[in-house]
């Protein structure tokens, strides 16, 4: 049975006294009495002004109205934080991002923990048991760091919709992070840029739509989410250099544009891969639908045997008409890294098939390393702070702050070596 978000006026059934009755976003019945009697001006007035505050924080009335026996669980708490993540972590098409898988995985720790318990009595040492178990279950450092931020998170949304104290909130974010050295968490290794060599060897073995892709992460530096939604009305072609500035990047929410240059080097890339075709501005570059329908173009033309009438009618009864998964619009940069990942994983068995039959050991070096298209920009942002300092690969890399662009763009130690040999 549905129940009614919206507050009712009743008459208590054993006093001559108005109350309001309605269910909280997290699914909780929820009574008030209503000062005055019933259908007097001043119970009118209180019920008007409750409807107004539930509208405004459908999760529950002000904490004011809730008395001890009424708190909420931990649980209820972070099914309602869950419900509000749902539809604010979301794009402008109404998508869900990654940040909501991020925040639901997050929170599930601390109600298996503490379901129970009142989310008013949730501290500091209850939080911190909750991070020990991250550290149990191998959570590498920095996510532990960033899962119990969101847990905060939630308590500080909790504290604005009035669902529990402010102390609450103020108490959890006093627990320090895990500081690197000084945990028993595991220590995840650092981002490296990808060597050339890598890149070079990895090109040839990609798909011919996922290339290009990867040509032009190495070459600008872009997100790879960025270069798979990239659209010709979104490129500004007028000048020596193309601008590309995409409409939807991970800053666009907090009102940030984001400008991406693209060079002789990126220009003949997008070039060559789009040729004749003429492709709609409004649609992606880069889409899994074309590539597929390429691949089966040809299939088709390599076809030795005839179109028999029986191969037509027994393929169209085998075919289905609403099949569960049809190629994309456009790539996710999950598509990109499988791409590279199965791509070199199948070069690498080649090469370990042929030593093999010709009796040789194979070592590491004999191998591709396999690498994520993630690390290609901290590779273009290592070359560009090397040759042009790190002010420019800030500009290229779309970072407000230098400290951020200093995480992608490793410092040039050889530079360093030379000047300590010259000075030292």
């Amino acid at each position: 049975m549905k129940r009614n978000s919206i507050p009712t006026y009743h008459k208590h059934g054993q006093r001559n006294q108005a109350r309001a009755i309605w269910t909280d976003a997290s699914g909780k019945r929820r009574f008030k009495l209503l000062p005055g009697p019933f259908d007097s001006l001043e119970s009118k007035n209180a019920f008007a002004r409750l409807i107004a505050e539930v509208a405004a924080s459908p999760t529950l009335a002000p904490a004011t109205q809730v008395t001890e026996s009424d708190a909420i669980t931990v649980t209820e708490l972070l099914a309602s934080y869950a419900d509000f993540a749902t539809t604010y972590y979301r794009t402008p098409d109404g998508k869900p991002t990654n940040e909501l898988k991020n925040v639901l995985l997050a929170i599930r720790s601390a109600r298996l923990l503490y379901g129970d318990t009142p989310a008013k009595d949730f501290g500091p040492l209850k939080l911190k048991v909750v991070r020990e178990q991250l550290i149990k279950d191998g959570i590498r450092r920095v996510q532990i760091n960033k899962r119990i931020g969101r847990i905060v998170r939630a308590f500080r949304w909790a504290t604005s919709e009035e669902l529990v104290p402010p102390h609450v909130f103020d108490a959890l974010r006093s627990l320090p992070g895990l500081r690197a050295g000084r945990t028993n968490a595991v220590e995840g290794d650092p981002v490296r840029p990808v060597s050339e060599s890598t890149i070079h060897e990895t090109l040839p073995l990609l798909p011919k739509h996922v290339r290009p892709m990867v040509e032009l992460l190495a070459c600008t530096g872009m997100r790879p989410g960025e270069v798979c939604t990239m659209t010709l009305n979104q490129i500004e072609r007028g000048s020596a250099v193309w601008t590309y500035r995409p409409q939807r990047h991970k800053t666009s929410h907090v009102g940030k544009s984001r400008t991406i240059p693209l060079g002789p080097r990126g220009k003949e890339i997008l070039t060559a891969f789009l040729g004749t075709q003429i492709l709609d501005p409004n649609e992606p570059v880069f889409s899994p639908k074309r590539a597929h329908a390429e691949r089966m173009a040809e299939r088709s033309a390599k076809r030795k045997t005839p179109r028999w009438e029986s191969h037509l009618t027994r393929n169209a009864k085998k075919r289905k008409a609403k099949p569960k998964r049809e190629p994309g619009t456009h790539y996710t940069p999950e598509a990109i890294s499988h791409a590279v990942t199965k791509a070199i994983k199948a070069e690498n068995d080649r090469r370990r098939a042929k030593a093999k039959a010709e009796g040789r050991t194979i070592t590491d070096a004999d191998l591709i390393e396999n690498w994520n298209p993630y690390r290609l920009r901290h590779t273009f942002a290592t070359r560009v702070r090397k040759s042009h300092g790190l002010e420019a690969a800030q500009v290229l890399l779309g970072h407000s702050r230098a400290d951020v662009t200093q995480v992608y763009a490793e410092r040039n130690e050889a530079l360093a070596a030379k000047v300590a040999a010259e000075v030292g």
